[in-house]
């Protein structure tokens, strides 16, 4: 009942415990005071559903906004009319905090648009006539009994200025009372003395005149400039010292291409004569290893002390033309570094998302990123959300960009607080910029700022906007900048005097006319690569380096000790007996059989990483325990459901072991892990898919980032795809991990790709990604029905002595008998097999290429040679034609003359009668041993 605290003593006991007794039973209240509190609550609580769109010049028919319904009618028969005025000026408070965002003044260039009902008094039972009387429920919000005028005039100087403010949908009523406290805090207007006021400035000359500098000397290149949101590189330099203060030690930035040059260089010291150099266009220092990107794309990470003598990091994510996907990977960047470095403290890293209007609220991958935000594996302590909002986005108006009221609307899905800020405000922006990092190093959670600005030019700078926004741009082209703005009130006030402005301008256009010259003094340009502190004594690696033997082997007595660990369930708690017969059966398999199947060789090889030092992170849909049910890295007890993980109960453990069941989420959950990888070079990084083609989800994230950041951006990442591929009748979209699109994508020296056979190979093949100095992302095709085969074993001695092999022979053809070599991968291998078996033939040998990026080819030229009677080279796969490694190996390996043996080509991977799945899979089999066969 504290909503009730303005009125005195005597008066709340009695109001409080009425207004219990309606909540309870509202049938129970007399019934003049039912209808009063039935009244009082629908204003507190539904006056706000009458909000569209935030801004336009013109109101469009069909987006005019829908007026508000009426409140029940009150029966204040009875009640003292004193006390109902003072009911009434609350709703008026509540209204205010629930909608004065919609008639704040937060459009720079345009009137915003009139929203119904307006928080005139009159909406609220109130007149002009009320103005002059005092009201106790000025308590409400922390002012003494005041005039309704004055509680109006501080209402407006809150939540109706230059910086609106959505919050009351939060649920936690501390959260909310926390919020209000901070606005009451100088009315909600900043307060900076003359010497930040100063510093403010001179960061916005820097934004405004490296703009100017730009345009003038690089006319028509397209550098996606900042004009109009000028506002957001003091904000940046505010936040970065605040947050310093306050602890964080590491930044980590990611945004699009809008304003990205100007970010770089007066945000995170990025030398503008490498940008000059950049625009220019010349070659890169080393050209074996990479091609570059373009300059708005590149990332950067700086050592900088803070004005205060703080030492931080600081790191901007580069990132391709897809604008949302960084956010996702700054997230995972954050969390390795949280994870490694403060895994106590998080609030010592903090990301920075800049969005751009239309992107934020179109690109799907916003809403899986915001979903993260407080689960276990994903979160990362609260991230700042900044939108550089242009009111446009590339030639589309935002009417036609977006359903919801404000681009940021996404923020409601966590309950995070939005403030809408007019970029031309220079204070009002550091002002609400420092009031978010406030909110986040409190709760630790999400909150957007979205920057209401405009865009100078068009979309890049040879565009034309008024093609589609005359109206628009006639009123831009007459806009001063924000920092010209910013002047003449710091000039009126007396902070400065006329000329302090040019002083600045003229020092910094000679410093970008010295680094200009310098720059061209240069024959190439010099990419540093990103995050290179986190890759000390890691080297990069080509095609050859990538097929050079690595050891994988692990002491014998070592192993042992593990699957001990591993094949022991505490006996202090009770396990389903299902659990409690899977781990006996694997204590089973290692210490008496010793016929390891391929969840205890997966198991072993994470086990021998941790005790070796280096952490493992799985992430994926239902990881904990593998979809098909093999991998039980994490079992609960049946009574608690405590989480049990034998994994992190190693006698010798020195890595630390993280396994997270995933949200529904490809895109954005591969995104994270391809951050994280990209932070934690000694981390086993693995995404797995519930199902292969499930990558399908996360495409963008494969070709823009996994197959490509190393040649664009000189980026290592050690990411591992596991991805469950084989055909077994369970339809299209549950047999093909679309094999031939990654080979697709496989060149020069970007990533591994294998389909591995036996548990052994599996365990050295993961192993190896550790034990290079070098990364490389690795795609493994994983099988299914494998997963329990009673073919697909392992001794403990493969593991403990051997090493990856990316080709194996036929263990058991004779050479002087073989007249066809058959080249396959994965499952179809066991299958040809038992068809060999059941036919007795002899004269057909089974070659299984292990790992098909890099194509081990003088392994292969090895095999063949070996056996000299062949004269029937043949590509087998159960995939169809068009899709599998058939058309990579026709591409990739042309020493012998392949006779392809599989389905023929179609447009579905697999068919969806498992009848008919099973009469294709016996036809590419027959057509392995009988040559005149073809599909």
């Amino acid at each position: 009942m504290d909503r009730f605290s303005f009125l005195n003593a005597a008066h709340t006991a009695f109001f409080a415990d009425l207004y219990d007794q309606y909540i309870e039973n509202p049938d129970s209240v007399e019934p003049s005071w039912r209808a009063f509190f039935q009244g009082f609550d629908f204003a507190a609580s539904d006056y706000g559903s009458g909000a569209t769109e935030e801004v336009a010049y013109t109101a469009p028919a069909q987006h005019s906004a829908p007026a508000q319904a009426a409140a029940p009618a009150a029966d204040y028969s009875g009640i003292p009319e004193k006390l109902q005025k003072e009911f009434k000026v609350l709703n008026l408070i509540e209204g205010y905090r629930t909608r004065g965002h919609l008639f704040t003044k937060t459009n720079p260039v345009r009137e915003r648009r009139t929203f119904t009902p307006t928080l005139d008094l009159e909406n609220f039972g109130l007149t002009s006539a009320d103005l002059d009387t005092v009201f106790d429920a000025a308590k409400e919000v922390g002012l003494q009994p005041s005039k309704l005028r004055d509680i109006v005039d501080y209402l407006q100087k809150i939540y109706c200025g230059h910086i609106g403010i959505e919050y009351m949908y939060i649920r936690d009523p501390e959260v909310r009372k926390w919020i209000q406290e901070k606005l009451a805090v100088n009315s909600n207007q900043p307060a900076f003395n003359a010497d930040q006021k100063k510093r403010i400035l001179e960061k916005l000359n820097e934004a405004v005149s490296f703009e100017n500098f730009l345009h003038t000397k690089y006319v028509g290149q397209k550098r996606f400039s900042l004009e109009g949101g000028e506002t957001l590189i003091p904000a940046l330099d505010f936040l970065i010292e605040a947050a310093a203060d306050k602890g964080v030690e590491q930044f980590v930035m990611g945004m699009a291409h809008r304003g990205r040059l100007n970010v770089l260089a007066n945000v995170f010291g990025k030398k503008t004569a490498d940008i000059f150099s950049e625009f220019d266009g010349k070659d890169y220092d080393d050209d074996a290893l990479f091609d570059g990107d373009v300059k708005y794309h590149l990332g950067l990470t700086a050592d900088k002390t803070t004005q205060s003598g703080k030492n931080i990091n600081v790191n901007l994510a580069p990132n391709p033309s897809h604008l949302e996907t960084v956010g996702a990977v700054i997230e995972g960047i954050a969390r390795a570094k949280q994870d490694r470095h403060y895994a106590d403290d998080f609030s010592k890293v903090l990301p920075i998302a800049l969005h751009g209007d239309a992107a934020v609220a179109g690109q799907g991958i916003v809403y899986e990123i915001v979903q993260m935000a407080k689960l276990d594996g994903y979160k990362t302590g609260g991230t700042i959300h900044v939108v550089i909002n242009n009111q446009v986005g590339f030639t589309t108006n935002y009417l036609d960009a977006r359903s919801s009221t404000y681009c940021t609307d996404v923020a409601k899905v966590t309950l995070s607080p939005v403030l809408h800020v007019n970029a031309d405000d220079a204070e009002a922006v550091v002002h609400a910029t420092l009031f978010a990092l406030e909110y986040r190093m409190q709760f630790g959670t999400d909150v957007f700022i979205d920057l209401l600005g405009y865009r100078k030019y068009g979309h890049n700078e040879g565009d034309e906007p008024r093609f589609t926004q005359p109206k628009l741009y006639k009123l831009i082209a007459k806009h001063k900048n924000p920092r010209d703005l910013y002047a003449e009130v710091l000039i009126n006030a007396g902070v400065i005097g006329a000329d302090f402005v040019s002083g600045l301008e003229k020092e910094y256009k000679d410093n970008l006319e010295e680094n200009l010259e310098a720059s061209r003094k240069r024959d190439l340009t010099v990419i540093t690569p990103f995050m290179q502190n986190e890759w000390e004594g890691y080297n990069q690696a080509d095609e050859q380096k990538m097929l050079e033997k690595a050891d994988t082997s692990f002491d014998k007595d070592k192993l042992t000790e593990i699957a001990k660990t591993i094949t022991e369930l505490p006996a202090d708690k009770k396990f389903i007996s299902k659990i409690q017969k899977l781990i006996n059966d694997r204590k089973t398999m290692y210490f008496e059989t010793d016929k390891l199947d391929w969840a205890m060789g997966e198991l072993l090889a994470y086990g021998s990483l941790l005790t070796e030092g280096f952490d493992v992170r799985i992430s994926g849909q239902d990881v904990e325990r593998g979809t098909f049910s093999h991998r039980h890295a994490v079992v609960k007890a049946e009574e608690s459901e405590e989480k049990v993980v034998l994994l992190n109960q190693l006698k010798d453990q020195n890595g630390k072991f993280y396994i997270y069941n995933s949200l529904l989420s490809e895109y954005g959950v591969l995104g994270f892990e391809y951050g994280y990888a990209l932070a934690s070079p000694k981390t086993l990084n693995i995404w797995e898919a519930q199902f292969g083609d499930f990558g399908n989800g996360a495409q963008i994230m494969i070709d823009q980032y996994i197959s490509a950041a190393e040649d664009k951006w000189n980026n290592q990442n050690g990411v591992v795809l596991l991805l469950p591929h084989g055909y077994e009748g369970q339809g299209a979209e549950h047999s093909s991990a679309r094999m031939e699109r990654f080979l697709q994508l496989c060149a020069n020296h970007n990533m591994y790709v294998a389909d591995v056979t036996t548990p052994a190979n599996f365990f050295h093949l993961l192993r190896r990604q550790l034990k290079t100095d070098f990364r490389k992302p690795l795609v493994v095709f994983t099988p299914k029905s494998l997963l329990r085969h009673p073919s697909v074993v392992s001794s403990a001695n493969e593991l403990a002595t051997g090493s990856f092999q990316e080709v194996l022979d036929d263990p058991i053809a004779d050479p002087k008998k073989v007249k066809s070599l058959v080249f396959c991968t994965g499952k179809f291998y066991y299958d040809l097999v038992a068809e060999r078996e059941k036919l007795g033939r002899d004269d057909v040998a089974f070659v299984r290429i292990e790992q098909l990026f890099p194509l081990p080819v003088e392994q292969i030229k090895a095999v063949i040679a070996k056996y000299k009677k062949a004269d029937d080279y043949v590509w087998a796969q159960e995939e169809p034609r068009n899709m599998g490694a058939y058309g990579y190996m026709l591409m990739n390996f042309n020493e012998v003359k392949f006779r392809v043996a599989s389905l023929k080509a179609y447009s579905a991977p697999a068919a969806g009668s498992s009848a008919r799945a099973k009469k294709r899979h016996a036809a590419a089999i027959a057509m392995v041993f009988d040559k005149n066969l073809f599909n």
